[in-house]
């Protein structure tokens, strides 16, 4: 259902700009809490002027950001390489949490896997948005993933040919979804654990982004033969998909057991934006 909603209005989102920030940011927002209209609404600019203010330091930087309406933020964090400039732009990565409607504050805080399996090698930019117990296609953090991607490139040094998305579970659905839907913006995805079918209304359409694409032999909850299948039905579309699969791992297997699975991802990515 939500591809076909995506497809219908796909030409939408084919480029970030100005206004497009600003559409983000007012469909993934309503009224406040009380159901009263605020007459003196926040803007997109003043978004703009609230991120370009954080002060973001090299390392973990824990952020909330007011959106356009008063009172509604986001909450991410943002690990920075030390030594980002105008002369040496760094690739951005956005990580997507896992747990279907995962509504734990600080989601967004479980960064520490995908830093110590070698992206931090990459010397990147990392931004973990936080789902707010909404899947992460729908409407509301198409809008967040989105306007962060915008205003990193606007305000950080990002290498904006060199933005990859990654993510375990709900979160690998996520990094399907943007990869297939948005590739003027993604150059790379690398979807963990999950199990995404790209097709719709009986037809697989290749999509352009390269994917690197990690999973268990064991998983409990998306068995390997429907993941092996959606993938084989991508390849054959045309898709560029690198499938790894992770033998005797289970869905719920540690972090570190996906270790070198993920250094191996890391040395694909690098191979495909060089």
């Amino acid at each position: 259902m939500y591809n076909a909603f995506i497809m219908k209005n796909n030409n939408h989102f084919k480029k970030i700009h100005p206004i497009f920030l600003f559409v983000l940011l007012l469909i993934s927002c309503g009224p406040n809490e009380t159901g009263v209209e605020e007459t003196t609404p926040r803007t997109a600019d003043d978004v703009r002027q609230d991120f370009s203010n954080l002060n973001i330091n090299p390392g973990i930087n824990d952020i909330s950001l007011e959106t356009i309406t008063n009172n509604v933020f986001w909450k991410f964090r943002i690990v920075a390489p030390d030594n980002a400039s105008d002369t040496n732009k760094r690739p951005l990565i956005i990580s997507l949490h896992g747990g279907a409607r995962n509504i734990l504050p600080d989601a967004h805080k479980s960064s520490g896997c995908i830093l110590s399996s070698g992206f931090d090698t990459l010397n990147a930019y990392v931004i973990s948005p936080n789902s707010d117990g909404k899947l992460w296609f729908e409407q509301e953090n198409q809008a967040q993933v989105l306007a962060l991607v915008d205003l990193a490139s606007t305000y950080l040094h990002v290498d904006t040919t060199r933005i990859g998305i990654t993510g375990f579970s709900d979160g690998g659905n996520g990094s399907w979804f943007f990869s297939q839907y948005f590739p003027s913006i993604f150059s790379a995805g690398i979807p963990i654990a999950t199990s995404y079918n790209t097709s719709s209304n009986g037809s697989t359409p290749r999509i352009e982004v390269p994917l690197y694409v990690i999973h268990g032999s064991e998983d409990e909850l998306f068995p390997l033969e429907t993941t092996q299948a959606y993938v084989d039905a991508s390849i054959a579309a045309g898709t560029d998909i690198e499938f790894v699969i992770a033998n005797g791992l289970t869905h719920f297997s540690n972090c570190s057991e996906y270790l070198t699975y993920l250094q191996d991802a890391v040395a694909w990515l690098n191979t495909t934006w060089n």
